[in-house]
């Protein structure tokens, strides 16, 4: 009679030894998976969040600027230097506005992806170059444009109120005409 060698007596039981080494590792990346929820859930979170506010905020606001404050304020400014300034700084705004709108446009696909949970291909350079843009396109309006339309519209209370109004008027809720 003969009998197995040692190796091939161990043979069949190494098959079984290799078998959950790999069962192993997939349930440590399993055991990953709880972490990596909540991130997830931020994520879609944060996408949907930005698509709202560029929709509702954003592009209302430039709208804003360009068709009441720039305006008003050229319409305020004295004629000459003054004007001048506005006009080149109310010039760039609109221009940054574009831009920024055009980044947006660029990204706003995947992130409605990433919003519904998708895979994307979300491009993190290109939001990030929004977010450094928006930053500096903000601080700059507010330290040298609004500044100088607070100088300009200020002088006149009249003025002041008027852009007030206007831009109430164009915020205030549409009521449907009511028929006694």
């Amino acid at each position: 009679m003969t009998t197995p060698s040692d190796a091939a007596k161990k043979e069949p039981l190494h098959d079984f030894s290799d078998c959950h080494s790999g069962i192993l590792k997939k349930l440590d990346m399993l055991g990953e998976l709880p972490a990596l929820l909540d991130p997830a859930a931020r994520a879609r979170e944060i996408a949907a969040t930005a698509l709202e506010f560029f929709r509702e905020a954003i592009f209302e606001h430039h709208l804003d600027e360009e068709r009441e404050l720039f305006p008003a304020v050229l319409q305020s400014a004295e004629k000459g230097a003054e004007h001048d300034k506005v006009q080149a700084l109310a010039k760039r705004l609109t221009d940054e506005h574009r831009e920024l709108e055009t980044i947006w446009k660029r990204l706003e696909s995947e992130l409605k992806r990433v919003a519904k949970g998708q895979d994307s291909h979300l491009d993190a350079a290109e939001v990030e170059r929004l977010v450094t843009r928006y930053r500096a396109h903000a601080d700059f309006e507010e330290k040298e444009f609004l500044p100088l339309s607070q100088t300009i519209l200020g002088r006149n209370s009249l003025h002041m109120a008027a852009l007030g109004l206007s831009l109430h008027m164009r915020h205030a809720p549409k009521k449907p005409a009511t028929y006694i």
